[in-house]
Order: structure tokens, then C-alpha cells, then sequence
């Protein structure tokens, strides 16, 4: 048995048994990936995959066992890794974020700043996307942490820690009727048009949950990915916006009002995602309380340890 067995039987479970797709993200042959697979069956005295001539269709059920332990072992290997990296250079390396528009746009700037100029020899590398495809460069290794507000929690590979509560706001033109609602109701905001997020991000559950259960039917005439595109069809009349309160800026958003709508709809939580029992480097955990000061080192290593209890803010 070698890790490089382990590699394969790994890579062929990620690309969905698919033997081919396997061999070429490990940059090897179809044949080379089968015989190692063959000889670790044989030197287990199991069946890793179930086959239909050629081809695997299916895990085992001792290959599921087989499959979470190589999983563990190739990610203390990348600990080890880590490890020797940071007891070599402590102030040196890179750091990969994986994020949503809202958070990238918003929110990190102002840590990325203050990250670089603590760190400037580590490289920053923002990676984008919507909530399960951020988690899952996380959960794959692509990525060193998550922050999101939505699917975090749904991962078992991730250690979910909570970051900050936030709210909706409603935006339109400055010269909007809407505008003028005072205390703004969602029988206001059903009234009109409206341009807000797609269903996947940034607590659009909330946004439907408090409608339905008012029993109103809003116009969502348009749904976007961010906040930057539901600002440019709320300009040009399209409808009003409903986003998320940090992503308006009185001074940048010029022509565009917002009113508050936190007491129509419930907070959102933003949550900070790594993947359990993960090496963290040094800078790591100081970006990490940079973003949110109550998740100090000490209060990471509870959380990460094996049965450590979630975080509550």
C-alpha cells in the first residue's frame, strides 16, 4: 500500500468513478490508475468499487470505509505539508478565499488591506462563486476557507464558525413612491416590481419567508448574482431592489435611495468555513480575526478540535 494509491482511489471517487476524468486531473494513464486500484484491492483482500465490465458503477460498502481513511490521511499529509511551511517561513505563503460577490465586493476589502500590509509576502487569491461552489473548493482543497452566508453549514467536512449578523434593505430611484413609506411595510415593497438576488445567495430564504408568511405574492421580475447588477436595473426603472444593507454606500450608489427593512425581514449570518482538522498557518488565523475579532485563535482550536461545539456569536 502507498499514498499514491490512496491518490487514486480518492481522485476516482471526487470524479465520480469516472477512471478517465481521474487519470487526467492526476496527469497519469487510464491503464496506470486501474492497476493501482486493482493491486490496493487485492493487497486489502476487498472490493473497493463495484464493475460492469470495465467500468465502476458504484462504492462498496468496505470501500466507503476505505475511501474516509484515505481522505483523512491524504489531508494530514497536507497538514504535515503546512506544517513544514510554517515553521520554515511563518510570514510567507498564500492564502486562497473562497467567496461570494457580497463578501468580496463589500466586506473584505477593508481586510484584504489590512491583511497585505501586515503580510505583504503573502499572496491574497480571491475565488468567487455561489454559496455550494465556494464550500465545495473548500471542502476540496482548492480553497483554505469559505465565507458565506448561506450552505456552510451543510457540509459535515467543514467546521461552520459565525461572523456577524446582518440585514436587508430596500433600494430605489430617489424620486420612488416607495421611498416615501413610513415605517415601510411589505405590503409597500409588494406593490411594486422587484429586482433582488438569486434564489441561492444572500438570504433570499428570509426574503420569501417573510413574504409567504403575510400571505403576499411579490413581482420578482429580475434575479441576479450580485448586488452591483440589481443596482444597474434598479436604475434604469426596472423595479425596486431589495439587497443586502451592506451593499449600499451613500456616496458610491448616487441616485439610488434605501430604507432600512430589517424589521420585515430575518437577520442573516454570515459564517467562516474550514475544513476539519485542517493545518492553519499563522497568518491564517490572524485573517481570520481580522474579519471577526471574536473568532480568536484559541477560540478556532475549540471549534476544530474533534467534538468541539459549534460557535455562537
Amino acid at each position: 500500500m502507498n499514498l499514491q494509491q490512496l491518490r487514486y482511489i480518492h481522485e476516482v471517487a471526487r470524479q465520480g468513478l469516472n477512471i478517465s476524468a481521474a487519470a487526467a486531473a492526476l496527469f497519469t494513464s487510464q491503464p496506470g490508475v486501474s492497476k493501482q486500484i486493482r493491486q490496493l484491492e487485492e493487497e486489502l483482500g476487498i472490493l473497493i468499487f463495484t464493475r460492469q465490465g470495465k467500468r465502476l458503477v458504484a462504492v462498496t460498502e468496505p470501500g466507503r470505509e476505505v475511501l474516509t481513511i484515505a481522505a483523512r490521511m491524504l489531508g494530514e499529509l497536507d497538514n504535515l505539508r503546512q506544517v513544514g511551511a510554517e515553521l520554515g517561513n511563518e510570514s510567507a505563503g498564500r492564502l486562497s478565499i473562497a467567496t461570494t460577490h457580497t463578501q468580496a465586493r463589500y466586506v473584505l476589502p477593508r481586510v484584504i488591506h489590512a491583511f497585505i500590509e501586515r503580510y505583504p509576502q503573502v499572496g491574497l487569491s480571491l475565488q468567487q462563486g455561489n454559496p455550494p461552489q465556494v464550500c465545495e473548493l473548500v471542502r476540496s482543497g482548492a480553497a483554505d476557507l469559505v465565507i458565506a452566508t448561506e450552505s456552510v453549514g451543510d457540509y459535515t467536512e467543514l467546521v461552520s464558525l459565525p461572523c456577524y449578523e446582518w440585514n436587508h434593505c430596500i433600494i430605489a430611484p430617489l424620486d420612488h413612491p416607495a421611498l416615501r413609506s413610513r415605517p415601510l411595510a411589505l405590503e409597500d415593497i409588494a406593490r411594486w416590481p422587484i429586482v433582488t438576488y438569486d434564489s441561492a445567495f444572500t438570504g433570499r430564504n428570509q426574503i420569501n419567508r417573510a413574504f409567504q408568511g403575510r400571505g403576499l405574492e411579490p413581482r420578482v421580475v429580475l434575479t441576479a448574482l450580485d448586488a452591483d447588477v440589481i443596482k444597474t436595473y434598479v436604475r434604469m426603472g426596472l423595479g425596486i431592489g431589495i439587497v443586502a444593507r451592506m451593499a449600499y454606500d451613500p456616496e458610491m450608489d448616487t441616485g439610488l435611495g434605501m430604507l432600512d427593512a430589517g424589521h420585515l425581514f430575518d437577520s442573516n449570518v454570515t459564517h467562516l468555513g474550514l475544513r476539519r482538522n485542517a493545518w492553519l498557518r499563522g497568518y491564517t488565523y490572524d485573517f481570520i480575526e481580522l474579519f471577526a475579532p471574536h473568532l480568536t485563535r484559541r477560540a478556532i482550536a475549540l471549534a476544530m478540535r474533534p467534538g468541539g461545539s459549534d460557535y455562537a456569536i
